[in-house]
């Protein structure tokens, strides 16, 4: 490996730290170029690393030590290909949501708050990005912080839209710190039986303390903790408010990779820190994940067939979405936590390009997402509304799209591992979920209007990045090599850390 790309880690993680600072002292107008500039600087990282790893073996860890303080004294972040794959959906994501960002946030942000919007947008980003490469387990709960606060900042900015949207900030503000204190208490556990927070240091110690009752109590707290920021059932409350009530293009971002990145920390924490302890991870993985898991499914589902307001069904049908990323972690068999980093993947490809999707039509009616009032859209806006619709079958499963290769690889680990009747409810759900895309697609193109049905304009910087993703849900529906194959290293890194 170039010596040059053992900084990659920390590159991409400072690059949109260092630019939400820049961003801040711009020009409000120049806000937005500052954040596609590292967000794009970023994304491009991301590719070379995720390249190399394609090329390692499933052993190969990538560590960079800040300051070159080597661990455990000093803070590590490290990429495998676990993380890799997860790196590039988050930079992927938060590239193409920031080119559509200035276009979707219409008249939610006034044009002096740009600057500082687009400073907490980065912040998000970044924070994100260091929750997923840190290899310290306190450092962790740092970017938990910086990325949660930053997201709650952008969510209260819809007040100026919606009023709502200030109640949603504050109870996902209260609820993640709820989620924040949960996880930090369960380090403190940890640390006080191994004298150590750095991740690998900690998993190497855990399974010889004396006395495990502390550590089993440090367990408990931290994956609670972490549910709650993955907004995994029942502690998701937070999740379909904050979506409905946030900006649109605000949306479009924390739906696509705010809770990928939690749920990755999720399924590291029980299989990296935690993995030497003999059958801990994996009990907790099939009779506590795998439960939560399906009542998600089956109530995010059901929430969404009859919700009246499209920005609302999108959020519950998340809430389901999680619920089968955590059914494949749950199975606990290397193919389950294959199929669960694939639609980790394919699902922010998904949802990143529906809110778009949906925030182009929305800007035609002044931002309004009830179904009433996009009745004929999909006539009057043929390009946004085609590319929503190839995103809204991805959701369902179709074939040649991403979202069949990620229910093909889920039912098929589910089988395998003995599950026929789970593998019934996943058909269920996929069935049950035609009908909330069946009512979108009805009131988009065969509804009537009551106004002179004329042609709307449509924006490129919606339309280009909302095709790009549709684009990349078909091409990776049909060869998804890239996904698959990181996907399937990611679940063997993983399961080398379980004895």
């Amino acid at each position: 490996m170039i010596e040059w790309m053992l900084h990659l880690p920390g590159i991409i993680v400072v690059i949109p730290l260092v630019m939400a600072i820049i961003v801040a002292l711009l020009p409000s107008r120049l806000g937005w170029l500052g954040a596609v500039i590292g967000s794009g600087l970023s994304f491009w990282a991301a590719i070379i690393l995720a390249l190399h790893m394609l090329e390692a073996n499933a052993m190969t860890r990538i560590s960079y030590f800040l300051g070159g303080w080597p661990p455990p004294w000093g803070i590590e972040f490290a990429v495998d290909h676990a993380t890799a794959l997860v790196i590039l959906t988050i930079t992927a994501l938060g590239f193409l949501s920031t080119m559509s960002g200035n276009a979707l946030i219409f008249k939610d942000i006034h044009d002096d708050d740009k600057g500082r919007f687009f400073a907490a947008w980065l912040l998000t980003l970044g924070g994100l990005l260091g929750l997923v490469m840190t290899a310290d387990a306190f450092n962790l709960f740092v970017f938990f912080e910086i990325s949660s606060l930053a997201s709650v900042t952008l969510v209260a900015m819809g007040s100026g839209r919606d009023k709502r949207a200030l109640v949603a900030a504050f109870n996902y503000l209260v609820i993640g710190a709820i989620g924040a204190t949960f996880y930090v208490i369960g380090v403190g556990f940890c640390y006080a039986m191994t004298g150590t927070l750095n991740m690998v240091d900690m998993a190497s110690r855990l399974p010889d303390v004396a006395n495990p009752i502390p550590v089993y109590i440090g367990l408990a707290f931290m994956v609670s903790g972490v549910m709650v920021k993955a907004a995994i059932f029942p502690v998701h409350i937070w999740l379909p408010p904050s979506y409905g009530f946030a900006p649109m293009a605000v949306t479009s971002l924390l739906a696509a990779i705010a809770t990928k990145a939690s749920l990755y920390v999720l399924i590291r924490i029980l299989m990296t820190i935690f993995g030497g302890i003999a059958d801990i991870p994996l009990l907790i993985m099939q009779w506590v994940l795998m439960p939560l898991a399906l009542m998600a499914i089956l109530l995010g589902t059901i929430l969404a067939i009859y919700e009246k307001d499209a920005k609302f069904m999108l959020a519950h049908s998340s809430v389901a979405q999680i619920g089968y990323i955590v059914l494949g972690f749950g199975v606990a068999t290397l193919a389950g936590v294959q199929s669960g980093f694939i639609h980790i993947a394919n699902h922010a490809m998904i949802k990143g390009g529906m809110f778009i999707g949906l925030g182009g039509l929305a800007m035609a009616v002044a931002g309004k997402t009830d179904f009433s009032n996009l009745a004929g859209l999909g006539r009057r806006m043929p390009l946004t509304s085609s590319g929503f619709l190839i995103c809204g079958l991805s959701l369902i499963g179709v074939p040649l799209t991403a979202g069949f290769i990620s229910k093909f690889y889920l039912v098929s680990a589910i089988i395998s591992a003995g599950y026929w009747q789970i593998a019934a409810i996943v058909l269920l759900s996929s069935a049950l979920s035609v009908i909330y895309l069946w009512r979108l697609v009805e009131t988009l193109w065969f509804s009537p209007v009551t106004d002179v049905e004329t042609r709307l304009p449509e924006q490129p910087m919606i339309y280009i990045p909302l095709w790009l993703l549709a684009g990349a849900n078909i091409w990776l529906g049909i060869d998804a090599g890239l996904i698959t194959g990181l996907a399937k290293m990611a679940s063997i890194t993983l399961f080398g850390g379980i004895s």
